[in-house]
């Protein structure tokens, strides 16, 4: 059993009922492991899928036995299922996770993306306020779009000025792209949802958080294209350079991999999350960037970590020409943007929560490549090997 915990004022944590939509998830699969294993709360799981959980729900998969009254999963899809207010007043805290998040889908399913992001998280929201329940809302990092130092001149030395690219919780601005660049339709349908969440707060009393992940990556991430998802599938960075890796294929830069970006473990986000759950006093009414500035890298820095990683959990060396530069219309099609840096500034979240990301790039990148080769190399063996019909 968990054993008995307390918040960062020192009191006794209370176990809550805890409604979790997007539970099948990358995230929500990590979240709901340590709910069960470290607390007492209790999920309500809701997803169309659980293949990433399936082994919570099944004892032949390992579930530990006290764990069998403390997760329920509900499959059902938020846009038009009845049965999720009732879900939302059985718990006390909703946690939304639901999103089309990856961005080879922002172009190409601009629709979807707004719809998804936006129009299916207001009902959410909505149960949430009438029914006075609390709401931890996931957002983006993609919510600040460019950085102010990315319009001046590339060779002012304000650029290297924290004040011009260090991204803030209540000061930074949000700068996004032409409406024809429609990568933007998902930083656009997340802000505005955010923008409604906090007039829910000021104007109606609901109580919240929002978060806003700079990309946690870890195992369990995206998918494998043709191996566990879609074989025409573009996911996000980490899961479509593993790809490249395991079927030993060149790693694609984007634009020459010019973009810099930071990386956090998930493992050490998941703990700044069960932070926010357990310390309401603290969580409500903030918006909290989650990230690691210290793991700053270009992409193209990030693939050429990760080819020497993987060879050194493989044992196989690197291909003679390990990346290919395309470019973003290639890669990505018409509308295609991008922002230039993603760095978190976490004075929020330290002060309020004392939390600070602990695992290197070098760490989390050698367990996620573990992870990714024990997983799908042998799948992807076969999958390559299968004889072609004359």
């Amino acid at each position: 059993m968990a054993t008995a915990r307390v918040d960062l004022e020192g009191n006794l944590v209370k176990p809550i009922t805890i409604c979790m939509i997007g539970a099948g998830g990358f995230i929500g699969s990590h979240l709901c492991e340590k709910l069960l294993a470290e607390t007492p709360h209790v999920v309500l799981a809701v997803d169309v899928y659980n293949d990433k959980i399936r082994h919570l729900l099944e004892p032949s998969g390992g579930m530990s036995p006290q764990w069998a009254d403390r997760i329920q999963f509900h499959r059902l899809n938020i846009k038009n299922d009845s049965r999720l207010e009732g879900l939302i007043k059985m718990a006390d805290l909703t946690i939304n996770l639901a999103a089309i998040c990856t961005p080879a889908d922002y172009n190409t399913r601009p629709l979807d993306t707004i719809y998804s992001n936006f129009i299916d998280a207001l009902p959410v929201v909505k149960y949430c306020s009438e029914n006075g329940k609390r709401l931890i809302h996931f957002s983006t990092c993609e919510i600040y779009g460019k950085t102010i130092g990315s319009f001046l001149p590339k060779d002012s030395p304000l650029r290297g000025d924290p004040a011009y690219y260090l991204l803030k919780e209540d000061e930074s601005p949000c700068i996004f792209g032409s409406i024809e660049k429609q990568r933007w339709s998902y930083a656009c349908a997340k802000q505005l949802i955010e923008r409604l969440i906090y007039a829910e707060g000021s104007e109606n009393g609901l109580e919240f958080t929002i978060v806003r992940p700079f990309n946690w990556i870890g195992p369990r991430m995206d998918f494998i294209p043709g191996i566990d998802g879609p074989s025409e599938g573009v996911p996000r960075v980490l899961a479509c350079f593993s790809n490249n890796l395991l079927r030993r294929e060149p790693l694609k830069l984007v634009d020459g991999g010019q973009s810099q970006r930071t990386f956090v473990y998930i493992k050490d986000a998941i703990e700044a999350v069960v932070l926010m759950i357990e310390n309401p006093a603290r969580a409500n009414g903030q918006i909290f960037n989650v990230g690691n500035p210290n793991n700053e890298v270009t992409v193209r820095q990030l693939a050429e970590m990760m080819t020497q990683v993987y060879s050194k959990v493989t044992g196989e060396s690197p291909l003679d020409t390990p990346t290919i530069d395309v470019s973003s219309k290639e890669f990505y099609g018409e509308g295609y943007d991008d922002s230039d840096k993603r760095i978190p500034d976490m004075t929020i979240i330290n002060r309020q929560l004392g939390w600070n990301p602990k695992t290197s790039l070098w760490d989390l990148l050698e367990s996620t490549l573990t992870y990714q080769h024990r997983t799908y190399a042998e799948a992807i063996k076969k999958a390559t090997n299968k004889p072609v019909a004359s």
